[in-house]
C-alpha cells in the first residue's frame, strides 16, 4: 500500500479514537439518566400528551 494511504489511515484512526474517548462519557451519562422513555405523564407532560391525542383523533 502506498505510504500516503497508510499515513492517512493512521490519522483517521487516531481521530476516531479521540472522538470516541470524548463522546463515550457523555453517552454513558445520558444513558444512565434516561431511565424513563418518552414524556412523563404528570403535569405539563400529561397535558401535552392528552392534547396531542385529541388532535390526532380529529
Amino acid at each position: 500500500m502506498p505510504l500516503v494511504l497508510v499515513s492517512g489511515l493512521a490519522v483517521s484512526l487516531r481521530i476516531l479514537l479521540l472522538a470516541g474517548l470524548m463522546v463515550a462519557p457523555l453517552a454513558a451519562v445520558s444513558l444512565a439518566n434516561g431511565t424513563s422513555l418518552g414524556i412523563g405523564k404528570q403535569g405539563v407532560g400529561l397535558v401535552l400528551f392528552v392534547t396531542l391525542q385529541r388532535q390526532a383523533m380529529i
